[in-house]
């Protein structure tokens, strides 16, 4: 769902109730559209993500922190320069709104007191976090610029007044009493009742109007217009109600699950209309680190990936193209064999052949059925000239066959090569693992080596993903070319077992088998095949073959690109990807 007003005041709660009295302690970009703070109050530290993405923005207490650029940009050095050490006084939301304040005080370079405020403004693309000056409500810096040609209704740029987004000329449901909710909507003829809400009022999302909707025992989709006077008054109880949790903080939030066991929703306020799988959270922050974490890490990987995906499915085209020609050019040297059986056929009989004919009919001597065969000629060329012709046609045809074949297989192997790497973009669960792809690809010439560009030397290594099989056994599987290569070659030992799809481009498992390959039960095979499956160009795909044996079966052929081996002795499982298995598997510690 979308972060709605509702679920912004949950935030406020706790973040006030946690930070209201803290000192900011240290100030991070780890984002372009994200800052991290490391509050320290009352004896404990807390860090504070503060989200402007177009895609996830929120505020949170995060438990895990994420990798920072060695230079800090320019939002995160001016936000170090006012609030480093600032005291936080105050946390507060304006009504129902998706707005966010910081309040902070400190020094200045004078020694004066100073307060500045940090806003967040929860808007989807148009969310922006900015740093304004309390006492002259000049804003100092946001992490996203507005101009005029962006938005002619509200700059937001350094030396301008801060000033609070459009209002949307909605009532605040806080302080709605029955008659004055039922007043509201009764100017809502002809809309459906989930949408009237959702549009009357500030904070209430599509969602939270359909649980209104369903706690008053109403079908959400029905018209305003259509209900009696009894479910009018039903209605404006169950929102009244809800209303009062809010204000009496009686949260609750819960992560909703769907049927795959994906997280689907979440809430600070119980669903009594969700009939899957839920769980509860302690606080509103636990809950986003769950819901948003992956998503969020995922986002930002799919957002730099995107050019490098780019680069590999236009070289993908261009092998195909090449392909098709290559196809055309067998397609049109096809005849090869007769040109040279016509050649031989005129040499035999170049004495029978009449002067200026423009056909001749022989024996196919070499066809034990000896059929005649008509032979095209041309009257201006001698017989032995209209030979040559067809001689030295069969020959540049096997000669263009000849370095066509080479041609071919260069080909195929760049294209299934690839193909590969397109499948490990879409493995790829952290930055190290672009890192890798990037890296291999330069190695490989699609990429040009970046020069003066200054290496982070804390980049933190990727590392194949790994899992334990519901027998215990340990299961690895790489996440590029590079990486499959490191994993088969010189992690694996010679008895552990090697899985990967036949004939598709995919990621090399290892079963660790302790050099007993023998006592591996069926089910680790079949959760390490769906694996394999999983994390290839069959995902989504039935029935997809698995090959599997001994890792000392594996070899590499000298010259080979990176993550192409050759193998046998292998066997072979047919596997449906499960991706509820797949993810579901515990993955495993170091």
């Amino acid at each position: 769902m979308a972060l709605d007003g509702i679920t912004m005041r949950c935030i406020t709660d706790e973040l006030s109730r946690l930070l209201t009295g803290g000192r900011i302690d240290k100030i991070h970009q780890p984002q372009k559209d994200e800052i991290s703070m490391t509050i320290r109050c009352f004896g404990t530290n807390y860090r504070l993500l503060l989200s402007a993405s177009a895609s996830h923005p929120r505020a949170q207490i995060a438990a895990l922190g994420k990798e920072n650029p060695l230079q800090a940009p320019m939002f995160c050095m001016v936000l170090r320069k006012h609030l480093s050490g600032n005291k936080i006084t105050a946390i507060h939301q304006p009504g129902c709104e998706r707005i966010l304040f910081l309040e902070t005080e400190g020094r200045n370079e004078m020694g004066d007191v100073a307060e500045k405020t940090l806003v967040l403004e929860v808007m989807g693309k148009y969310s922006n976090l900015i740093l304004v000056d309390k006492q002259t409500g000049l804003i100092l810096d946001s992490i996203k610029h507005v101009t005029h040609e962006i938005s002619s209704v509200r700059e937001v740029l350094p030396g301008k007044t801060y000033q609070l987004p459009p209002s949307q000329n909605k009532a605040d449901g806080l302080s709605a009493t029955p008659s004055a909710f039922l007043s509201i909507l009764s100017e809502k003829q002809g809309q459906t009742i989930e949408k009237a809400i959702y549009q009357s009022f500030t904070g209430i999302s599509p969602a939270l109007a359909a649980e209104i909707c369903t706690r008053a025992d109403l079908y959400g989709a029905t018209r305003m217009e259509e209900l009696t006077d009894f479910q009018q008054n039903t209605l404006a109880a169950s929102f009244c109600a809800l209303m009062a949790d809010v204000k009496e903080h009686l949260w609750a939030p819960a992560l909703y699950y769907d049927e795959q066991g994906l997280p689907a929703d979440f809430s600070p306020l119980p669903y009594t209309n969700w009939n899957g799988k839920t769980e509860d959270f302690s606080s509103i922050s636990a809950l986003m680190e769950a819901f948003y974490g992956r998503k969020d890490t995922m986002y930002h990987i799919r957002q730099k990936a995107h050019d490098m995906r780019r680069l590999v499915q236009s070289n993908i085209e261009r092998c195909v193209k090449k392909k098709e020609i290559q196809l055309r050019t067998r397609q049109d040297n096809k005849n090869m064999e007769k040109w040279r059986l016509k050649g031989e056929l005129i040499t035999a009989n170049i004495y029978a052949i009449p002067k200026n004919a423009t056909t001749f009919s022989a024996v196919n001597f070499y066809d034990e059925a000896m059929p005649q065969v008509e032979i095209a000629l041309d009257p201006t060329l001698t017989p032995a000239e209209n030979a040559a012709r067809y001689f030295q046609k069969y020959n540049k045809a096997k000669r263009t066959l000849a370095a066509l074949a080479i041609q071919e297989e260069q080909n195929d192997k760049e294209l299934a090569y690839l193909e590969g790497v397109l499948v490990a973009i879409d493995a790829c669960t952290e930055e190290a693992d672009l890192k890798d792809i990037r890296d291999e690809l330069t190695a490989e010439g699609f990429l040009r080596q970046k020069g003066g560009k200054k290496q982070d030397k804390r980049q933190k290594k990727s590392r194949p993903m790994h899992f334990l099989s519901s027998d215990g056994y340990h299961i690895y599987v790489g996440k590029s070319n590079l990486q499959n290569d490191e994993l088969t070659l010189r992690f694996a030992k010679s008895n552990d077992i090697w899985l990967h799809t036949k004939n598709l481009p995919g990621s090399h498992v290892i079963i660790a088998t302790d050099n007993h390959p023998e006592a591996v039960p069926e089910q680790t095979l079949l959760e390490a095949a769906n694996l394999a499956a999983f994390y290839s160009k069959g995902k989504d795909s039935s029935k997809v073959p698995v090959d599997y044996c001994l890792r000392r079966f594996v070899k590499k052929p000298s010259g080979a690109k990176p993550g192409m081996v050759i193998y046998e002795t292998n066997q072979t499982f047919f596997v449906t990807p499960d991706r509820a298995m797949a993810e579901t598997m515990r993955p495993a510690q170091g």
